[in-house]
């Protein structure tokens, strides 16, 4: 079975505040933690690869280096405003990166392809945003409004169920959107 490509982000592991700020549903900082790492490894195998855009936590160095090694998969960090704590354990992730531009077999799409820009923040326009590019941000939370007509949307836990979403879901999502190309094909 070919592994599975998932996105994340905005985790905020051992940030005992973060539950108040989002209004997540746990009772404490130990059941989010625990919560946020079970519905992790429910969905992501240990051979799949995760693009994380930015904030995992914001827990003291041991305390993050022993929940990144109790999650599932190759894990690719974006950087966010938070990482001071992850970047301790830089050989964890198989890379470290500010903005990324990852490129995905996509056999329904003209070339074959779909390019997907990776930023810790939204944005309102990126490169190739006018010819079908998606932008996948975190940051936010969920407190940005989603911007129907753009191919870009949250990836944060707070949006998803605290779960990472797949490819494939991300793919669904960006089919409803209402976008369309004003120079004509939709595809890069």
């Amino acid at each position: 079975m070919k592994p599975n490509i998932f996105f994340t982000a905005d985790h905020h592991f051992g940030h005992a505040n973060i539950i108040k700020f989002s209004e997540r549903p746990f009772g404490s900082l130990d059941q989010m933690n625990e919560e946020l790492i079970k519905r992790w490894n429910e969905k992501v195998t240990i051979n799949d690869t995760v693009y994380h855009l930015g904030d995992i936590s914001l827990g003291k160095p041991d305390f993050t280096k022993e929940i990144l090694d109790r999650l599932n998969g190759k894990i690719h960090l974006i950087r966010g405003n938070h990482e001071g704590a992850a970047l301790t354990y830089p050989k964890r992730f198989d890379s470290i990166k500010e903005y990324h531009e990852l490129r995905i077999d996509e056999p329904e799409n003209a070339n074959g392809k779909q390019k997907i820009i990776l930023l810790h923040y939204a944005m309102r326009s990126w490169n190739g945003s006018h010819r079908g590019v998606w932008q996948l941000y975190g940051h936010s939370h969920g407190t940005l409004p989603d911007d129907e007509m753009a191919l870009s949307f949250d990836v944060g836990v707070d949006c998803h169920d605290f779960y990472p979403i797949s490819y494939e879901e991300v793919k669904e999502i960006m089919k409803r959107k209402k976008w369309t190309p004003p120079f004509g094909k939709r595809e890069e």
